[in-house]
């Protein structure tokens, strides 16, 4: 096993469900899925650009996140009836940002396009939102439960700096991109769900910390064959690992070290999260679902002995709804 220079933090990942073939839980996620409604809010609806039988936005914004990122589209319809189109329509928007990165040849023109989001969130809170129906929805959204701009203006400005495609010089700054995006998240999720409270935004940041972490460390094999590394230079040069070993997908025990420092950092933030556990609402825990597949993530890895490019991280959780449903269920982050 992998040695750790940030100390003994890691214990054994808890993910067990001993009351499983106990009790069953009510009907699947996969019913409910088929069973969401439409957004209560009237107003324009935005077929998205691909012919005259396309659906409306609340439904483009169900289908990009459905797509795009499919853990969030889980968790979202699990969240209270009266919450989840605000919660897809704050996921869809965070899809709009993420992908500008990858599908941009040129900086100028993610730039270009992230200051298109900055004005369409300016206009949004003047209750003029440009006809996109991302824009649409999440004028919806901020118009039912008041959502905070600044939470929404710092996802922006994180995923623009980011634009400049560098590796994170320590873990620290790794941890600051985390908090403004998927922490950011999460505080607009509670604010959804109607929730205010200081032990919940306090396992909110610590979550969004881990998310962020494990985003970046399963996404290494992806950046790795576009010849990019984003992983904290500090801690590679800490074991002697250079970027070029990760391009080679070498196997040594310094890059196993490097992975399990990062990864023992995220299990530190879940670790922290749920030592609120008992202090955080009952109402505020569907914000946190994504602890799941982080979880699922961090014990995945801890298997295959911190090997970032074994196989089976890169296979689906074909029972992550079964999880996040039973998690749900049994009241639990």
């Amino acid at each position: 096993m992998a040695a750790s220079v940030l100390g003994s933090c890691w214990g054994p990942l808890r993910l067990g469900i001993p009351s499983l073939y106990r009790r069953r839980p009510p009907c699947g996620l996969w019913v409910r899925s088929r069973r969401l409604p439409g957004p209560a809010v009237t107003g324009r609806s935005v077929a998205a650009a691909r012919g005259p039988a396309a659906l409306g936005s609340d439904h483009y914004c169900l289908e990009l996140l459905r797509k795009r990122d499919y853990e969030s589209y889980l968790c979202s319809l699990l969240l209270p009836e009266e919450s989840r189109s605000s919660a897809l329509a704050l996921r869809a928007f965070n899809v709009e940002l993420a992908q500008v990165k990858d599908s941009v040849s040129e900086k100028t023109i993610g730039l270009m396009r992230m200051q298109f989001w900055k004005k369409a969130v300016e206009d949004i809170y003047c209750d003029k939102p440009p006809h996109q129906p991302v824009a649409i929805e999440l004028w919806k959204a901020i118009k039912r439960h008041n959502l905070t701009k600044r939470w929404l203006m710092k996802i922006i400005d994180e995923r623009e700096k980011n634009l400049d495609d560098k590796a994170y010089r320590n873990i620290q700054e790794l941890e600051n991109y985390a908090e403004n995006t998927q922490s950011s998240l999460l505080y607009l999720t509670l604010e959804i769900l109607g929730i205010k409270d200081l032990h919940a935004d306090h396992a909110a940041s610590h979550i969004g910390k881990a998310q962020g972490i494990v985003t970046v460390l399963r996404a290494t094999p992806f950046h790795g064959s576009r010849r990019k590394v984003f992983l904290p230079m500090d801690i590679c040069m800490l074991h002697g690992v250079s970027q070029e070993d990760f391009l080679r997908r070498n196997q040594n025990k310094n890059m196993r070290d490097v992975i399990y420092d990062i990864a023992s950092q995220a299990h530190l933030h879940l670790k922290h999260a749920r030592s609120f556990h008992k202090s955080v609402p009952v109402r505020a825990f569907p914000a946190f679902l994504h602890t799941v597949s982080v979880e699922d993530y961090l014990k995945k890895i801890q298997r295959v002995d911190f090997d970032i490019f074994h196989p089976s991280l890169q296979q689906k959780n074909t029972l992550l709804p079964l999880s996040l449903y039973i998690q749900s269920w049994r009241k639990r982050y």
